[in-house]
């Protein structure tokens, strides 16, 4: 037991270094750019869970939904409660039910409209662009623009954008990216969206 609790000691002590270098290391101090993005479940929730963070810092947030928005959400009714949220739902629903290509073209440039108002605005500490990447994978949006007002937006300003297939570009310039990988879905096994869960 004794030898066990010294190995441990050490590798702990170890892993300890290690982290401290990298904290040390870890000096520059600006906003930061994240992609949610695979094909599993999370990534929006992600995003809603550093809205509740960014609260608890007293920050300001936007939100420009870009894909849902036929129906409501427990987030969107939740965070509507907040004056310092700016929430906006500017999709029709998902494409498969719109069924209507440059009707959902036109909602996704409103959408990019607000959104790239929130970009300029330094008062808003994080801005979430919730299933943009869709909008992007089906050339709704431009990635370049996408890009450009990200290369410009205030220095403190933390941007997160999730959806499915994240372009190569941005996973490229995005300072943190998550991959969802899907092990299991309840849907798949027949079970209905849920309250709390998925709405």
């Amino acid at each position: 037991m004794a030898d066990s609790s010294a190995q441990h000691r050490t590798r702990t002590q170890h892993h300890k270094e290690i982290v401290d270098a990298k904290i040390a290391r870890a000096t520059e101090n600006r906003g930061v750019v994240l992609v949610h993005t695979g094909n599993g479940k999370g990534k929006s929730s992600a995003a809603f869970g550093m809205i509740a963070r960014a609260l608890g810092h007293n920050m300001r947030v936007g939100v420009v939904q870009f894909i849902k928005g036929s129906f409501s959400t427990g987030e969107e009714t939740f965070f509507r409660r907040f004056p310092e949220v700016e929430y906006h739902v500017m999709g029709e629903g998902f494409t498969w039910e719109t069924q209507d290509k440059q009707r959902d073209i036109a909602s996704a440039q409103a959408a990019w409209d607000t959104a790239s108002s929130m970009l300029r605005n330094p008062d808003i500490g994080l801005v979430v662009l919730d299933e943009i990447n869709i909008a992007l994978k089906l050339h709704y949006l431009q990635i370049e623009q996408v890009l450009e007002a990200l290369r410009n937006c205030p220095v403190m300003q933390h941007v997160v954008l999730t959806g499915r297939a994240a372009p190569d570009a941005l996973i490229e310039y995005a300072d943190t990216v998550t991959e969802m990988r899907p092990i299991k879905h309840a849907f798949d096994a027949g079970i209905q969206a849920q309250k709390g869960i998925e709405l």
